[in-house]
């Protein structure tokens, strides 16, 4: 097990954040924000499972951790920007959008922000009208833990998106978009 590392700087408030479907043909751009609970395993012996990359989990794990980080972490959102928005504004300012859309729909304002990927807009706190600290983090999502569930709740929700389109239209199942999914 490879232990991520928990925080890129302690004792302040963190929000990992994570993006799916940059490259997708179909579908919603999606973005997660995750603030994960420093004190999880020390004070209330929790057991954290092997999060990783949502890429590196099959589906049916990338569930049950997308459960456990939504009971578990102190905070979360999952963003979605439509392809039609997407054509609009381009992929990467659609990208950046679902991000902040995330950002703010978090209870909790976090201090700084740690992106995967590498680059980012910044993005202004309404709160306290001031750009929130950040960092961005070239596979970020194989390195801080807060990214890491970000990926898998954005993986998991953009899963569940395709797969309700195709529950809903059977004549899509020709593409199979269920399976690429995986």
């Amino acid at each position: 097990m490879t232990r991520l590392l928990r925080f890129m700087k302690p004792n302040i408030i963190e929000a990992g954040i994570d993006e799916v479907a940059r490259g997708c043909l179909v579908g919603p751009v999606v973005a997660a924000a995750v603030i994960w609970n420093p004190e999880l395993e020390n004070i209330f012996n929790i057991k954290i499972p092997d999060i990783k990359d949502s890429k590196k989990l099959k589906p049916e794990i990338r569930k049950q951790y997308s459960d456990f980080i939504k009971n578990y972490a102190l905070d979360y959102n999952i963003a979605f920007v439509s392809e039609k928005e997407i054509d609009n504004i381009n992929i990467l300012n659609a990208t950046f959008k679902a991000m902040h859309k995330a950002i703010s729909g978090l209870t909790i304002q976090p201090e700084h922000l740690i992106i995967d990927g590498n680059s980012f807009k910044p993005f202004t706190a309404d709160s306290f009208n001031k750009v929130i600290d950040y960092s961005t983090v070239v596979k970020g999502d194989n390195k801080y833990l807060s990214i890491a569930c970000a990926s898998i709740l954005a993986k998991v929700a953009r899963d569940d998106y395709i797969y309700n389109l195709v529950d809903n239209d059977p004549s899509l199942e020709k593409y199979g978009w269920k399976k690429n999914n995986a």
